[in-house]
């Protein structure tokens, strides 16, 4: 929900005032050989600005056919690709301008925004960060910074980055506030957000962006009735939009009126020129018809959604690459290497990390919540770290191999303390990035599938607790199915794939309770629903705290949780997603084979 406020040159043309009438690229590439072709690309810079995109492309094409390295010509085409939506090309020709200038701003900002608005989140932030550098001064630069890490859920940082960006400004510029309020959002500073909503929007009433980000504030904050008003205001604007539709069905199934909901994305079905749904309206009419005990018409609108994202990602999930990583962890982390592996000293002071393990959709954010409501504990949702540290590793480490091999170069003297050294930067981050609350004892962190990485989170933080959220494994597959997530390699667009990852991850798992010494307590969600309050005493016990009755409370528990499950855990303790894979056996069968082993393995049974 966060917005570019990039000013337009009064040409017309889309680009900010200071870069596009006098091009940086116009002289990029061999001067010599394109210094005759000057002429023509001021004609195609004119046109564009003009609005003859036709005569502009045309220049440019025969003036890139003589020399495709000629900056000018790529800028003015990739403004065109990019006005008509094709977006792989205007990747491909803003990819060349940045080869050729990689210190010009403007590209590395566009290069940056292309890639925020594809999802490729990681690499959308290196090009942000040397934007950063390049224009430390320059507002965009620090906006850019802001509205990918809020989306990569490191929504601290961008906050720093929002009010950099405003400072820098000099001015309360509209949709930066409105962008800023999203951000608090995300780290669940209602009030504050709602401040800054209403002074964006009343400095620019008509920002339909502004008025569907306070909406989708408004619903999360349970104010349904407020964020109706907000949608009626926007849909005056954009009557009919296919984003207020899709938000207005998300609220309709927050109240339950799961039929009204469901007319409304078929009304967004009728009037879509592409001829039906997106994959965002496809999973959420799945959910819908589920809630409706429409489960086979349900289905196959999960499947026609994951058809969808596949379709316009181009993203499968890399099998090979998976298995490799995981027959090295598992070659590494062995009983005999380990006896040698030094071990971080434990933290003695400050808030220490408690893990919240678990494969997506297995009820961590449901103990999140509940652990959170406890006075000692501070919630960090779902950190990015221990992932990094992984990266970070062989650097620290001066060592030549990846990690997990990197490990070998602690045995060095002068690197003896290196998971000394990882365990303080994953310390300051958290301190850094998590809002920690007076008298904080453990700080959460869920980050899903933080398991794969349970031999590391052991070696720095041997003391640590591990809470492993276990919940039936075809309620699990089927659930991550219903759901739009990119964590485990893209493994969600496909049932089998989403079989294969779990038992991958479940098998690592247990390679790492056989070799190694852990902190370890596997909790059932469904143990938790059948008795909640001796579970979350076993918990709060295993952890080392006193029990508190607020625990049992975690509906009432404000914080807002960033995941696909922040609405239910909204809602009373109630069992209808235990066993929901019954009404889906059929669809299901053709994973069942393969979940089998941990399903046995775990305990469960499989029940018509």
């Amino acid at each position: 929900m966060s917005v570019s406020p990039t000013l337009s040159c009064a040409c017309g043309s889309g680009l900010r005032p200071e870069r596009c009438c006098q091009l940086d690229f116009r002289t990029l590439g061999p001067a010599s050989a394109s210094r005759h072709l000057l002429p023509l690309v001021d004609r195609a810079i004119a046109d564009h600005a003009r609005g003859e995109r036709s005569e502009a492309e045309r220049l440019c094409l025969e003036v890139l056919e003589l020399a495709p390295g000629q900056g000018g010509a790529l800028a003015v085409l990739y403004q065109i690709r990019k006005a008509e939506g094709a977006t792989a090309a205007a990747e491909a020709l803003v990819r060349r301008l940045v080869g050729l200038d990689p210190n010009n701003l403007w590209a590395t900002q566009e290069l940056a925004l292309l890639l925020f608005g594809k999802g490729d989140l990681a690499e959308a932030e290196a090009y942000a960060r040397n934007s950063v550098r390049i224009g430390p001064t320059d507002p965009q630069s620090h906006n850019l910074m802001g509205m990918i890490l809020t989306d990569a859920h490191r929504p601290q940082i961008g906050e720093f980055h929002y009010r950099r960006a405003l400072e820098l400004l000099g001015r309360r510029q509209p949709i930066l506030l409105a962008n800023l309020a999203w951000n608090l959002k995300n780290q669940g500073k209602m009030a504050e957000a709602r401040a800054l909503y209403e002074e964006s929007v009343s400095l620019a009433p008509a920002v339909l962006q502004t008025l569907s980000g306070w909406a989708r504030l408004e619903e999360t904050d349970r104010d349904f009735a407020h964020a109706d008003v907000l949608l009626d205001r926007a849909e005056e604007l954009a009557p009919g939009h296919p984003s207020l539709l899709l938000h207005r069905a998300i609220l309709r199934g927050r109240t339950k009126d799961y039929a009204a909901a469901l007319e409304i994305l078929d009304r967004i079905e009728r009037q879509s020129e592409a001829g039906g749904l997106g994959s965002n309206e496809l999973l959420e009419k799945g959910r819908l018809l589920d809630k409706m005990g429409r489960w086979d018409e349900a289905f196959a609108a999960f499947a026609a959604g994951k058809r969808k994202i596949v379709e316009e990602s181009g993203v499968v999930y890399d099998e090979r690459q998976v298995a490799h990583l995981f027959d090295r962890l598992k070659a590494y982390f062995t009983a005999e290497r380990l006896q040698i592996v030094p071990r971080a000293a434990r933290v003695e002071r400050g808030p220490r990390p408690l893990f919240i393990l678990g494969f997506p959709r297995s009820g961590t954010t449901m103990v999140e919540q509940t652990l959170s409501a406890h006075p000692k504990v501070s919630a960090g949702d779902e950190l990015p770290f221990v992932n990094d540290l992984t990266n970070l590793m062989p650097r620290l480490l001066e060592s030549p191999l990846p990690y997990p091999e990197a490990l070998a170069d602690l045995w060095m003297g002068d690197h003896r303390d290196g998971l000394d050294e990882l365990r303080d930067h994953y310390l300051r981050r958290v301190a850094q990035q998590v809002p920690i609350e007076p008298g904080t004892r453990f700080v959460t962190d869920k980050m899903p599938l933080n398991e794969t990485h349970l031999g590391l989170i052991s070696l720095i933080f041997p003391a640590a607790p591990l809470l492993h959220v276990l919940r039936h494994p075809l309620d699990v597959v089927l659930s991550v199915y219903s759901n739009h997530l990119t964590h485990g390699y893209h493994c969600a667009n496909a049932l089998e794939t989403i079989a294969q990852h779990y038992v991958w991850v479940s098998d690592l798992v247990e390679h790492y309770r056989r070799e190694m010494d852990l902190n370890y307590l596997a909790v059932r969600y469904e143990d938790i629903v059948d008795d909640q309050e001796a579970q979350v005493r076993r918990i709060l016990d295993f952890v080392g705290l006193p029990f508190d009755k607020h625990c049992l409370k975690f509906h009432e528990n404000r914080r807002y949780a960033r995941t696909a499950s922040y609405a239910q855990v909204t809602e009373k303790l109630y069992d209808d997603s235990r066993y929901r894979y019954r009404h889906y056996l059929g669809h299901l069968a053709p994973v069942i084979p393969i979940l089998a082993p941990v399903i046995a393995r775990a305990g469960y049974q499989i029940e018509g």
